[in-house]
């Protein structure tokens, strides 16, 4: 008659629920309390140094794994300077090139205006020389149209050279 109703086996059934509960958590608590007086303290010891490694190695394996991106940065950046030491290589080799080209073009200079003075010494040689020429060539034009007029008598008398200094004399500052 008990089991009769539905309502009394679902009372019967929870109370039998709570009961095994009760009674377990009894016995675990109990049960704890006597083997926690039991325990070794290496087997805490060994639990400590266990969960010591577990986080040793989470925290190689996150040291690795920045070893592992910072190796990937330094031969990133060995490239990078690999390339720069290449480009100033290059350039240094040009500075080079150019600092000997720029030395032959100051020789080549300075050899071509020593031969433009020495032309020009030259030139003012020849111009003096023209110039001494020219007026030769004048004193001898006015020579032989003295002679030529009869202002210049090469005769011998005494009266005649005085007078043919005089006329020389004259004709030399006209002529000038």
């Amino acid at each position: 008659m008990l089991m009769d109703t539905p309502d009394t086996l679902i009372y019967v059934a929870s109370g039998a629920l709570l009961l095994g509960w009760s009674v377990g958590k009894i016995g675990a608590y109990f049960g704890n309390k006597f083997t926690a007086e039991r325990q070794n303290t290496r087997d805490s010891r060994i639990r400590s140094l266990q969960a010591d490694q577990r986080v040793a190695r989470t925290q190689v394996d996150i040291t690795q794994a920045d070893l592992d991106k910072q190796s990937i940065a330094l031969s990133d950046a060995k490239e990078l300077v690999e390339t720069r030491d290449s480009v100033i290589n290059e350039h240094l080799a040009t500075i080079s090139r150019l600092q000997s080209k720029l030395k032959a073009s100051v020789n080549k200079t300075n050899e071509l205006r020593a031969e433009l003075s020495n032309r020009a010494t030259e030139g003012l040689k020849s111009e003096k020389k023209l110039r001494d020429v020219e007026t030769e060539l004048s004193v001898a034009h006015a020579s032989a149209e003295m002679l030529n007029s009869g202002v210049l008598d090469y005769t011998v008398s005494p009266n005649a050279e005085a007078e043919a200094d005089k006329v020389t004399s004259g004709n030399l500052k006209n002529v000038k």
